[in-house]
């Protein structure tokens, strides 16, 4: 008799998602609905989703959601959390929704130590809205609004959120994980693990920066966008946990590159 080893979490919806082919938000969005499944909290579970390639987020998870306006994710989340703090909440938000658009939204929701939880995709440029430049876009690389490249001696350099929000007083969990490898998206899986636990005892606000891949804004085939995360990505953002609710903060996993490689940067 054959045995079913693989099955759709009961968290997301049997639905086609619109996303392009070779990014990576489908897996994101597996990973949290396994997450939620495996802690028992879809019944109880509101998603936020703001304007950006996750603003379909509510067609595929199978958990209430709200929308926001652009960056406003974190400010609804909060209000949500206040009114019903029985419920578990979580913003799903990308770079330019986050990190451009939402920087005080999330800065201050962080600094407040809103008991809630914020999955933040970093594909390193604006997916839906057409390609710009977003505060995350690598040095030199293309976009739509800096067809040359990223000039850092005009528009700064790419802004590290992970490490930002980690300098913050308030206890937090913070962390940055991809999932651009197997071997990475593992890890990924258990840091928003930890970030849902934190909530569920209602512990401090918590953050899972996630980098993704954008093959159709980056101009790339799939397997060549996985290989520039792994190669332009991962040696200026560095993977690991950032800083934890009990004070005791851990450097960045030595996890730059393509798995075996070696980085000096």
């Amino acid at each position: 008799m054959p045995e079913t080893v693989f099955s759709r979490p009961e968290a997301l919806q049997q639905v086609t998602t619109h996303y392009c082919p070779g990014c990576t938000h489908g897996v994101i969005h597996r990973l949290v609905g396994e997450v939620v499944d495996e802690l028992g909290l879809r019944e109880r579970t509101v998603g936020i989703a703001p304007v950006g390639c996750s603003v379909l987020a509510y067609n595929y998870f199978a958990t209430d959601f709200h929308e926001a306006s652009h960056g406003r994710a974190p400010a609804v989340a909060t209000g949500v959390k206040r009114a019903r703090p029985d419920l578990i909440v979580f913003a799903y938000q990308g770079d330019g929704d986050l990190a451009s658009i939402g920087m005080a939204e999330i800065m201050h929701c962080a600094n407040r130590g809103e008991k809630v939880t914020v999955v933040f995709v970093n594909n390193a440029i604006y997916g839906m809205t057409g390609g710009q430049m977003a505060p995350t876009t690598m040095p030199g690389q293309i976009a739509t609004t800096c067809p040359l490249g990223r000039d850092v001696s005009l528009a700064g350099w790419p802004i590290r959120m992970a490490e930002l929000i980690s300098t913050l007083r308030t206890p937090a969990f913070v962390a940055r994980a991809s999932v651009h490898a197997p071997l990475y998206t593992v890890n990924a899986k258990a840091m928003l693990k930890r970030a849902f636990q934190y909530q569920v005892e209602g512990t401090c606000f918590s953050i899972v920066e996630i980098l993704s891949t954008c093959p159709t804004n980056w101009g790339l085939p799939p397997a060549e966008a996985t290989a520039w995360l792994e190669d332009n990505m991962l040696p200026y953002y560095p993977l690991g946990v950032f800083k934890t609710p009990g004070g005791e903060d851990r450097a960045p996993l030595p996890l730059g590159g393509r798995i075996g490689a070696s980085h000096a940067k």
